[in-house]
């Protein structure tokens, strides 16, 4: 059977912004370039004015998280991560600290694959700027340096708004976890204003809910290397897809490729698998859960994503084969499946 590499998931998906279903309604939507992605907003079934308003919120809102939770920009993350360095406790915000008791607990179920406590590698790396980096990889000293330490979120305690470190060798970055998160206070932020169909594209990823009238929300996964789509989801009522994959965030070298989804166990980029989509109520968990399983590979993910309590799952693995959970095979349209190697595993 042929093979090929499919790598999910890309922007692609079908909206006909203000294309009107029914004399009254239409879609309206905003893109906008922020948290170091282009955020498309689709919005339907409500006034243009009144659209018009929430797209002007979350621009803000995104914005506000940008600076809050980048490693590198001055911000809450970055002064969170120098306090840390000095060994002694220090107050928090009730944000900051749901996002670090949310992600310690995906880390726990994770067994560590995912685990926002390394930001000193990635920034090691120079994955946490926003170019991508360029030359030979850090040198192998100063990775085992980093790996060393044992930096994990559970270093972190918190009693009440107050953080104490237990290593001064921690940096947190929620790379892996931030977009996630943004998506679902975005949702939720939509839902207060009285949304019920909504869609936000974060570069690829998203959350959706209700429906574009009486069509669903259809999302299309595309094949990473050329423009076509190989498969479809329609979401159901409120669901996050969420991919992670080698073709993301990468950069080449003498030939070799490296990209930014690390090996918490080697402190390398994970070469078993070149993407995992999640299907999943909640983006954070569905951001969370495909850089774990993408870093678990074909071997070790249908144990991790039980962990998780994640049950649509599509692993690629580097040889290009597809491996997928019986919930995600009932979701998933393939467009040309007779060409693709696709195993279908349980739990």
């Amino acid at each position: 059977m042929k093979t090929v590499k499919v790598l999910a998931f890309t922007s692609l998906f079908w909206l006909c912004a203000c294309e009107k279903t029914e004399p009254e309604l239409a879609v309206f939507k905003e893109q906008m370039f922020v948290m170091g992605t282009i955020i498309d907003v689709s919005i339907y079934g409500e006034s243009e004015k009144k659209s018009q308003k929430m797209f002007h919120d979350l621009l803000k809102d995104f914005k506000y998280m940008q600076a809050s939770w980048s490693p590198t920009r001055k911000g809450g993350l970055r002064r969170l991560n120098g306090l840390i360095a000095l060994e002694s406790p220090f107050t928090i915000g009730p944000g900051i600290k749901d996002m670090i008791e949310h992600s310690t607990q995906l880390s726990l179920q994770s067994e560590g694959l995912f685990n926002p406590a390394l930001g000193k590698l990635i920034k090691l790396w120079k994955f946490s700027q926003e170019e991508l980096p360029k030359g030979p990889p850090p040198a192998a000293d100063a990775i085992n340096k980093i790996l060393a330490g044992n930096p994990k979120m559970t270093d972190l305690v918190i009693t009440g708004l107050i953080l104490e470190s237990r290593t001064p060798d921690l940096a947190v970055d929620f790379g892996a976890y931030a977009k996630g998160y943004g998506v679902d206070k975005a949702i939720e932020y939509l839902k207060s204003q009285g949304v019920h169909n909504a869609i936000i594209n974060a570069g690829g990823d998203l959350r959706a809910i209700g429906s574009k009238g009486k069509d669903a929300w259809h999302i299309g996964i595309r094949h990473p290397r050329e423009n076509w789509a190989i498969a479809s989801i329609k979401i159901q009522a409120d669901e996050s897809v969420f991919t992670s994959g080698d073709y993301e965030r990468f950069y080449e070298y003498e030939g070799k490729r490296y990209h930014h989804i690390i090996d918490p166990r080697t402190g390398y980029p994970a070469d078993q698998s070149t993407s995992v989509t999640v299907l999943h109520h909640n983006a954070a968990i569905a951001d969370a859960a495909a850089t774990a399983l993408f870093v678990a590979g074909p071997k070790d993910w249908q144990r991790i994503a039980k962990k998780m309590s994640v049950t649509h799952v599509m692993l690629i693995d580097k040889n290009g084969k597809i491996f997928l959970t019986p919930e995600m095979q009932e979701r998933l349209q393939f467009t040309q499946p007779e060409s693709l190697d696709i195993t279908v595993v349980s739990h």
